[in-house]
């Protein structure tokens, strides 16, 4: 099912003559109304403690609830992607950010109460104040330090989270 067809009514003025309009939006035919179905800005943070192992979580909630991921999750309107790679770090892991630096994006689906939210999944290199402070909370069941040679990125339930991890160790590999 495309996600367009779960809205049946224009959000504008209620109208049931809200119709395809092309792939990626839909039209009111009584008012005029046009909603284009973009994705959901949603970030990840890759922190790696002094050591050189990478932050893990694993999930607390579906979907792919007792997988490994990392922190990060959804924008709230009006914050900048860093904000909120910033806050989401912090609600899950009690760590504060000090520094982040994007390094790349990811497409992705992540369903949610039965829908398929499309999302753009971006990627960041963080620093933390004190790893000491690593508490597993919000949606995080638990958080730990993988070497990456230890990081078999099929255990990570989330399809960008897998690419994003593929890319990022490939990353380290040219860097070593």
């Amino acid at each position: 099912m495309h996600p367009l067809e779960k809205f049946r009514y224009c959000p504008s003025c209620g109208s049931t003559h809200f119709e395809a309009c092309t792939e990626k939006s839909k039209k009111c035919q009584n008012c005029g109304f046009e909603y284009f179905l973009n994705p959901s800005s949603a970030n990840v943070a890759f922190i790696v403690n002094k050591k050189g192992e990478l932050l893990v979580e694993r999930r607390k909630n579906e979907p792919a609830k007792g997988t490994l991921d990392l922190p990060g999750g959804f924008a709230d309107l009006g914050e900048t992607a860093e904000e909120g790679v910033k806050r989401e770090v912090k609600e899950e892991t009690g760590l504060t950010v000090t520094s982040c630096r994007y390094l790349f994006s990811q497409p992705n689906v992540y369903l949610y109460s039965g829908m398929q939210v499309q999302t753009l999944d971006l990627f960041f290199c963080c620093e933390v104040e004190d790893e000491q402070a690593l508490t597993p909370m919000d949606d995080a069941a638990a958080c730990m330090w993988l070497s990456p040679e230890d990081i078999h990125t099929e255990q990570f339930g989330l399809r960008s989270v897998r690419q994003g991890l593929y890319e990022y160790l490939q990353m380290l590999k040219k860097h070593s």
